[in-house]
């Protein structure tokens, strides 16, 4: 089935997180199952008062703009989950102070996996501030970033 990119459809609902309140993170189709799935994210988390309220408010735009050419297709909002690897500047930013973990591709100082603060992102440098003190890890090595979940 044929189906707009995903960065179109985000477009074009970009107006309509921003009056809701909410960032969108990712569009996906899932051609398997005929879905396409908006995952959202807000400065206080998202939980399912939240996914509803924007899935009904994208439900009618999405009927005009018509992303699966006449195709019947299920509509899923979500969260991005707290395991999420950062794929953007955008996760970096929006989770600048919190506790997150680094793991490497090959050790780097004998080690391949980090956890701290994060304290700076700018495309090629990871900063963390770890227990050892600040430290500068190169993007380009991490294999995945994500928030650090302490159980």
């Amino acid at each position: 089935m044929k189906v707009k990119p995903a960065d179109e459809i985000a477009q074009f609902l970009a107006p309509i997180a921003e009056e809701t309140g909410v960032e969108i993170v990712e569009v996906r189709w899932d051609g398997r199952t005929q879905s396409l799935t908006v995952v959202i994210d807000a400065p206080g988390g998202v939980d399912m008062n939240l996914c509803e309220k924007f899935h009904r408010a994208i439900d009618l735009p999405l009927d005009e703009l018509d992303p699966t050419f006449g195709a019947a297709y299920t509509l899923n909002c979500s969260s991005p989950g707290l395991d999420r690897p950062f794929k953007t500047a955008r996760d970096y930013e929006r989770h600048m102070g919190e506790a997150v973990e680094v793991h490497l591709y090959a050790p780097l100082d004998g080690s391949k996996y980090y956890e701290g603060e994060l304290i700076g992102y700018d495309g090629a440098v990871i900063r963390l501030r770890t227990k050892e003190g600040e430290r500068e890890i190169p993007a380009a090595k991490a294999s995945k970033v994500c928030l650090l979940i302490e159980v």
